[in-house]
């Protein structure tokens, strides 16, 4: 597993915050009116200009998280390498 730049973990993280970006794009969409001449109140509801941006926000931070985390085996050799030199 050492030809990858990324761990375990930095996976799993990366996959977690694909899920929630999904999940809040799923939860913004809908609230359209059938009839094109008639308004649907319900495209202002709490979960579509509320729930789902901020579950949005927070898988975009995630990836960035899991981008930027060091994955522990390159700590480990890390650590190895100053403590030898």
């Amino acid at each position: 597993m050492k030809d990858f730049a990324f761990g375990k973990e930095n996976f799993i993280l990366i996959a977690v915050a694909v899920a929630l970006i999904i999940i809040g794009f799923v939860l913004m969409s809908g609230g359209g009116a059938k009839d094109p001449v008639s308004f649907n109140p319900a495209i202002f509801s709490t979960q579509r200009i509320v729930v789902a941006p901020i579950i949005t926000v927070a898988g975009f931070a995630l990836v960035v998280f899991g981008i930027l985390k060091k994955p522990k085996d390159a700590a480990k050799i890390e650590d190895e390498v100053n403590t030898k030199a």
